[in-house]
């Protein structure tokens, strides 16, 4: 259990060049920090219902769905805290994939059944058992990069089944083309973070989109005030339209880095897995935790990828970074690495 709550803050330090860490930025994008700073004055109060009302109000207009549609939460991995209180008999998790979900149900006494997937990852919706009531997957997946058809994903779809959707990285997907976000459907639930596109980690912000009855039975014995008034000012403020176009300027910055960094990496030897769609590359490196290491003493950071289901020590995760950053990378990788 201790190895699935390793994180890439972890591997991540100050004074490193962080591949590790999949936030876009030190710090919020300036604009954001004014919003923020405007809202210390109101710390002394209460957050309302009419304000939670308000933000879930902006997030509804942000993926075509009504507030009543709408869960804020402390950050996405909050919902996965809250998924044993929908009560599954057995829960299939879709690997390799973010850990968090597995930790939560784990500790709640929910019975797992992995759906591990071979190279290339891609999703089959045949080998998830038909008796998972639950079943979670990432898109883009951590720390694949890849990207699901969402058909393939509702393909999951059963009587009595739920169907779980971590989104916290399809904001980072030009034209979110595969997120199923915007769609409302009774057997869904699709979990969004704003950590990584504004730099919030600190925040901790995010939300869950799904039916009433299943946001309603998310929330049975939740703390009273979950969200502080700093994070509900996050949160509307990274729905606006305005937001959501600098997110979408970024997704494509992101797609023209990681396609020149994934050049960088092949044509200098390095086995990366492919297709990728997200703000990370998971790489395969002949002995990669020295690899790891020696980078390290060498003033990088990288994620270490054996505590993902179906991945080993050879494995490492890469965040996509500029050309300036990505050479530097790349020449580390050759030197330590003897390509």
């Amino acid at each position: 259990m201790e190895c699935l709550r390793h994180h890439g803050d972890v591997d991540a330090a100050p004074g490193l060049l962080d591949f590790a860490v999949n936030v876009a930025r030190i710090a919020p994008p300036e604009w954001l920090q004014r919003r923020l700073a405007g809202r210390l004055a109101t710390l002394g109060r209460y957050p309302s219902a009419a304000e939670d009302l308000a933000v879930r109000e902006r997030v509804g207009a942000r993926h075509g769905r009504s507030a009543d549609e709408v869960l804020l939460l402390a950050g996405g991995a909050e919902g996965f805290a809250l998924l044993p209180r929908l009560e599954p008999a057995l829960a299939a998790l879709i690997q390799p994939s973010f850990t968090e979900p597995e930790v939560a149900l784990r500790e709640a006494g929910v019975p797992i059944e992995q759906v591990l997937l071979p190279p290339p990852y891609a999703l089959d919706p045949n080998l998830v058992p038909d008796a998972a009531d639950l079943v979670i997957v990432g898109n883009p997946t951590n720390p694949t990069s890849v990207l699901h058809h969402a058909d393939s994903i509702l393909a999951m779809r059963r009587p009595g089944r739920i169907v779980v959707v971590d989104e916290a990285f399809a904001d980072a997907c030009p034209g979110e083309t595969e997120s199923v976000a915007g769609r409302s459907l009774p057997d869904v639930l699709v979990l969004r973070s704003l950590t990584k596109t504004w730099s919030l980690a600190g925040l901790r912000c995010g939300y869950v989109l799904g039916p009433q009855d299943l946001l309603r039975r998310l929330q049975v014995g939740r703390a009273h005030w979950p969200i502080g008034s700093l994070q509900l000012e996050a949160i509307a403020a990274c729905c606006t339209p305005e937001a959501a176009a600098l997110a979408a300027d970024r997704a494509q910055q992101l797609a023209s880095d990681r396609a020149a960094m994934i050049d960088l990496l092949r044509d200098a030897g390095f086995d990366v897995a492919l297709p990728a769609a997200a703000p990370f590359l998971l790489l395969r490196v002949d002995n990669g935790e020295i690899v790891r290491k020696e980078l390290r003493e060498k003033g990088i950071a990288v994620r270490r990828c054996d505590t993902f289901r179906g991945l080993g020590p050879d494995h490492l995760r890469v965040a996509v970074r500029g050309t300036v950053e990505a050479t530097q990378l790349v020449a580390a990788m050759i030197e330590v690495a003897g390509t």
